[in-house]
């Protein structure tokens, strides 16, 4: 995982949000994802830090997150 970056920096990608998100918003994540990376940031914060990670560590997180059971 890279440090987290300006989001200036990341502002002319195509983030997109979960359609899980509700339209109230909530706790949620949008991600751009490029060829070589997937940058991930808080969807109520755009302004704020951006995280990248590789796209086999964004798969291997919705995979385990896919994989735990709901409460």
């Amino acid at each position: 995982m890279n440090n987290a970056e300006s989001s200036t920096a990341a502002s002319g990608f195509a983030w997109f949000k979960s359609s899980y998100s509700g339209a109230e918003g909530g706790d949620c994540v949008e991600i751009a994802a490029g060829k070589a990376v997937v940058h991930v940031r808080d969807s109520k914060a755009v302004a704020g830090p951006v995280v990248t990670v590789s796209p086999q560590a964004w798969a291997g997180f919705v995979g385990l997150a896919a994989s735990e059971q709901r409460v």
